[in-house]
């Protein structure tokens, strides 16, 4: 999908309905005994993040979301049945946390108690009126420190019904929102015509957060996960990596408002080019990041270009359906190259030694390194990300149904960056410091990733176009 906020995605006018769980359901998970389940590693280092960025006087919305439309006036009965079956699927929407003195407990509702709460809020002529209702809205019903952390929203019209859902990121991941437009409209058109509902059963994210956990509890101080990470870090003067070119923050300053950037990046068979020319390395992923490495040390003169990729850690097919968090980070180390193809070559060895560090969790690994990583901000790192979306269901049909994932913009000082490969080309979002200086400088890399795409794709068709002499 699109990655977008939510004042950039076609919001349009129209009769706003909200859904959220029914005071019985609240009730009932007040009265619920501890789940034996721990959170994952990234689910406490978001919440714990959170608090403490709280305590610091800031209220940071960090909440996911997605949206898109269904055809014509819905029939909110039949959507009502569909966003409560969808909840039940996924168990970890139904689960939480609470404190007990330092520690996080979890308590998970049966399905039973279970119920959503409908309420008209009211016609919406104005389309700012509404982006600001929508946003501050999900701000405070999908807040990290909060629960229920979720809310389901429609804005209903004659010709057609926009669908918003937003929840707080312990829950979901960007893979969780890109199949949402086409489970929903599954649903819906079931529950609409009376057809019955196909078995969808998933694997739960709660039981693979046990998983996960004892896997990670499982390795200690000595382990060359954690001895590799130790020396990237130690690299890093002791910290982990920043998006190396200047932003222009003064240190020990105020946590940053962000701004957005979101656009196209190339087309489809410029992206298809692109691929061609990084397959023998690995592919786009490879060449997005080999890109990077070039054009940052253009930008800011460093002679070693250090990051952290993050992969999906969906590693069993009963998670691949799922919604959670399923995301870890691998460090990767690209010294300075002369050409493109000596940065493919250097990342696609980094790639190759280090992805399986992505599998125990960072938050694990700097607990056992016994550095002190008090957060201060939402984001630990930047990131640079790429997904070839093209194959998830529904994939086809999201422009026609305008299909967004949706990230909120509020406060940090890390570049964070997403390339999404869509049927009709590449699309980049990049959230960063709102200063001038971190503009021109993430503009001079949006425009000179373009440009190494274009010209890349360039050869590639012109080699692909040789006659061929025997």
């Amino acid at each position: 999908m699109r990655i977008s906020d939510i004042q950039r995605c076609e919001v349009r006018p129209g009769r706003l309905v909200e859904w959220r769980f029914s005071p019985a359901t609240v009730a009932a998970a007040v009265a619920l005994p501890p789940d034996p389940r721990p959170p994952a590693y990234i689910q406490e280092s978001h919440i714990r993040t959170a608090r403490s960025v709280r305590e610091d006087g800031l209220f940071v919305p960090t909440w996911l979301g997605t949206a898109f439309d269904l055809p014509g006036r819905a029939d909110l009965d039949a959507l009502e049945r569909a966003l409560r079956g969808w909840t039940l699927r996924h168990e970890t929407l139904r689960s939480g946390f609470r404190w007990a003195g330092d520690d996080m407990q979890r308590f998970t509702l049966d399905e039973n108690d279970v119920s959503l709460h409908r309420e008209v809020v009211g016609d919406f002529a104005d389309t700012g009126a509404l982006v600001r209702y929508l946003q501050d809205r999900f701000d405070a019903a999908a807040d990290a420190l909060g629960w229920p952390n979720l809310i389901y929203a429609a804005v209903v019209r004659d010709d057609s019904t926009s669908v918003y859902m937003a929840f707080d990121h312990t829950n979901v991941d960007a893979y969780s929102l890109h199949r949402i437009p086409d489970e929903i409209h599954d649903l819906y058109a079931a529950g609409a015509t009376g057809r019955p509902v196909a078995d969808a059963s998933v694997g739960s994210y709660v039981d693979f957060c046990e998983q996960e956990r004892a896997n990670a509890d499982g390795i200690d101080d000595t382990h060359a996960i954690v001895a590799r990470w130790r020396e990237f870090i130690d690299r890093c003067d002791g910290r982990l990596p920043e998006f190396p070119v200047d932003l222009g923050l003064r240190a020990g300053g105020e946590l940053p408002a962000q701004k957005l950037v979101c656009e196209p990046l190339v087309d489809a068979d410029t992206a298809a080019a692109f691929e061609a020319h990084c397959r023998p390395y690995g592919g786009s992923l490879v060449g997005i990041l080999a890109a990077t490495s070039l054009i940052v040390h253009d930008l800011g003169g460093q002679p070693v270009y250090r990051t952290v990729v993050p992969f999906h850690t969906r590693l069993k097919s009963e998670w691949s359906d799922s919604v959670g968090w399923y995301v870890g980070g691998a460090p990767i180390e690209v010294p300075a190259a002369r050409d493109l193809e000596g940065a493919l070559r250097s990342v696609r060895a980094e790639l190759r030694a280090n992805r399986s560090l992505a599998r125990i969790p960072l938050a694990r690994v700097l607990r056992l390194l016994g550095t002190d990583f008090r957060p201060t901000s939402p984001d630990m790192y930047s990131i640079i990300s790429y997904v070839d979306a093209r194959l998830i269901p529904g994939s086809a049909g999201w422009t026609e149904k305008k299909a967004y994932g949706l990230i909120r913009v509020s406060y940090g000082d890390q570049v964070c960056a997403w390339v999404n490969r869509l049927h009709e080309g590449l699309w980049f979002a990049c959230r960063y410091p709102d200063t001038d200086i971190a503009y021109k400088n993430v503009r001079r890399y949006v425009e000179g990733l373009r440009d190494v795409i274009v010209s890349v794709s360039a050869r590639e068709r012109a080699r692909c176009a040789e006659p061929a002499f025997s």
